[in-house]
């Protein structure tokens, strides 16, 4: 199994949850998070003022899936997640050994 961790706009977040509903990946926790990337930031105007902003919205999505799915969530994430624009997010890949229930006192490792 494995984690797959995409950060994505916040205005790009529906159409890529209902995107990945469609390819059977229901099960993700979705976290509200700041973050820049190589562009380091944006510079907004306001009122005539140029003001820097140095950590951009974006939103962190969190799903263990099986091993065969992993190509098929990213595929989902980057067709469904692009502007075209720096800024559209990055996905990251990790193991993961084993996942616990809590309402239970089982492993479950069949359970993504």
């Amino acid at each position: 199994m494995k984690m797959v961790t995409a950060v994505i706009r916040p205005e790009m977040f529906d159409v890529v949850r209902a995107a990945l509903e469609v390819e059977g990946i229901n099960g993700m926790t979705v976290s509200e998070v700041m973050g820049r990337g190589a562009q380091k930031g944006i510079a907004l105007r306001f009122r005539g003022k140029t003001m820097p902003v140095e950590l951009i919205p974006k939103v962190k999505i969190e799903m263990v899936v099986q091993d065969a799915d992993v190509e098929k969530v990213i595929r989902t994430v980057r067709a469904n997640g692009r502007t075209g624009k720096p800024g559209d997010g990055r996905i990251f890949v990790l193991p993961v050994e084993s996942i616990c229930r809590v309402r239970t006192d089982l492993d479950d490792p069949a359970d993504p």
